[in-house]
């Protein structure tokens, strides 16, 4: 597939909001498919369809247990707190402290637009919640406590 670019802080169409996915085309199987290659490329655990600038409700993880692909995800359950550093694709080089439910369960349509629900803790229920938040225009540098700073330096800015 392609490596597509992704947009980063500062590009308006990641305050915006995605289109519920009404039917699966090949041009959005060829989408998912350039989402996961560009989230591997780029050696990240997330990636929002907003991240290279498509405005639809998919987003694809992978924690290190294989990939997840969710088409129009919803959080339906969460409980318990996890703080912890994040960082984004769109934000390069950047890392801030966020806190996260520890457990989330998501909704979501499959490639094939079948639902399923799927549970997470950790970094998965954070991943699930950082790439819902993209669907809906939100950045997690909205969430940061205490700033952020330089991934290789530890210095706030």
């Amino acid at each position: 597939m392609a490596i597509r670019k992704i947009r980063e802080l500062g590009d308006e169409i990641l305050t915006g909001k995605c289109k519920e996915v009404t039917r699966m085309t090949l041009r959005t199987k060829i989408l998912i498919h350039d989402m996961l290659d560009t989230m591997y490329e780029a050696m990240g655990v997330g990636l929002a369809a907003s991240q290279v600038g498509i405005l639809k409700r998919i987003v694809v993880i992978d924690v290190g247990d294989g990939p997840i692909v969710l088409v129009n995800p919803e959080i339906i359950e969460s409980s318990g707190e996890q703080t912890g550093e994040e960082g984004c694709l769109s934000v390069p080089g950047k890392a801030g402290t966020v806190t996260r439910p520890n457990y989330v369960k998501v909704r979501a349509q499959d490639e094939d637009m079948k639902e399923f629900e799927i549970e997470g803790e950790g970094l998965l229920a954070r991943a699930f919640c950082h790439e819902i938040d993209h669907l809906d225009g939100k950045m997690y540098v909205d969430l940061v406590e205490g700033g952020l700073h330089d991934v290789n330096s530890g210095e706030d800015e």
